[in-house]
């Protein structure tokens, strides 16, 4: 299980990324989509890292919301 972030951009994709596995992004014309997408991500990259011997990093950060 990952937390993950999912916000639309200037182009009207849904992009998420994984913030506990830098540089793990993907993106899709509807939530439903990129989610979809993103699980797929995160899977091909923890089979990456355990290919590799590489550590898979704690899913450990905090969100807050910022009143400005």
């Amino acid at each position: 299980m990952r937390q993950v972030i999912l916000y639309r951009d200037e182009d009207g994709y849904w992009v998420v990324e994984c913030p506990s596995l830098k540089g793990c992004v993907s993106q899709g014309k509807t939530k439903e989509e990129a989610l979809s997408n993103i699980k797929e991500a995160i899977t091909g990259y923890v089979a990456a890292l355990e290919e590799d011997g590489l550590p898979i990093p704690e899913d450990n950060f905090e969100t807050f919301l910022v009143v400005v």
